[in-house]
């Protein structure tokens, strides 16, 4: 639930002043005591992860297993990370992190001042943004391009190595079992649908879903302009509004993917006339559903949906 007192701008200097009295703990990763979930069973260390993010977070805790211990500040499938509030609780968080795992690219800014107001020694980081080549202006929400996710597994296996080397092996073989084995289901949707769907036109209620469209192959036709304004809460032009009510009517879209998290006025409408002309529905979310969902198990129903419109539309 969002306080609403006090203001933002008091708020956040709260989060940073805890994070500031917080810093000494974080110099080091934790040895493991052997007891709370999150140490390590035989012992060694224990990487304290702080995630801005829980999709981000998820894949930080199976890659890093009983040897890091994830706390994700946004969890909360109600809370909207672009104007999130910072509590002080999530400044001890970041305080006491060793490792640092934000999105970037302007999503997520008030990380950036709750990591400045503790300067650590020896503390890893990873900006998504940053990483994938997307910056502020650009779009964010790269957790749906399966190239991106592929790209952060990696550097988050990198990184722990590099801050437990002593356990580098056993971060190897955890990337190796997520990839063989946990991610597999996923990265077959995404190969699949892409061999069989590829160019099919769709719509889509906001930007979360152009990474997705892009990693699929798939045409999305809805004007970015519109995209962009669902996504950072701004209203659509007339014309935008017209010319998807167009490709509707026409049935020039196949399918037509919306966020349930954010379904405006505007997005419901859209809905209604798409199935009115029997166009297909499917749906996506912007944070993890159920909260507590692994980011493969999410994704994959997601992309079982997808598959299930596409395959309804055109029959293949």
């Amino acid at each position: 639930m969002r306080i609403t007192a006090p203001t933002h701008t008091a708020r956040i200097a709260l989060a940073l002043a805890v994070a500031a009295l917080a810093g000494t703990s974080a110099c080091s990763a934790e040895p493991a005591k052997g007891s709370p979930a999150g140490d390590a069973k035989s012992g060694g260390t224990v990487v304290q992860v702080a995630a801005a993010e829980s999709f981000w977070g998820s894949i930080a805790g199976q890659l890093g297993g009983e040897h890091v211990k994830v706390t994700s500040i946004i969890s909360n499938p109600d809370a909207d990370p672009h104007d999130y509030e910072p509590t002080a609780a999530d400044g001890r968080t970041v305080a006491g992190a060793r490792y640092v795992i934000t999105n970037g690219a302007g999503y997520d800014a008030w990380s950036d001042k709750l990591i400045a107001a503790n300067p650590a020694t020896g503390r890893g980081a990873l900006k998504v943004g940053d990483l994938v080549g997307v910056k502020e202006g650009g779009n964010p929400h790269q957790w749906y391009s399966p190239e991106s996710v592929h790209k952060v597994i990696e550097q988050i296996t990198a990184d722990l190595k590099k801050l437990d080397p002593a356990d580098a092996a056993y971060f190897d073989q955890q990337k190796a079992t997520y990839l063989g084995s946990t991610l597999a289901p996923y990265d077959k949707l995404v190969a699949d649908i892409k061999a069989t769907y590829a160019d099919t036109p769709i719509g889509a209620s906001e930007s979360i879903v152009t990474p997705l469209a892009e990693g699929l192959g798939l045409k999305l036709l809805t004007p970015e302009s519109f995209l962009d304004a669902t996504s950072e809460g701004t209203d659509p032009t007339a014309a935008d509004k017209a010319a998807i009510d167009a490709q509707i009517k026409g049935k020039q879209i196949k399918v037509y993917v919306y966020n349930t998290q954010n379904d405006t006025p505007d997005i419901k409408a859209q809905v209604d006339a798409a199935k009115a002309q029997g166009i297909p529905v499917a749906t996506v979310t912007e944070t993890p559903t159920p909260a507590d969902a692994p980011f493969q198990d999410w994704q994959i129903t997601e992309l079982q949906g997808l598959a299930a419109a596409l395959k309804q539309a055109t029959g293949k």
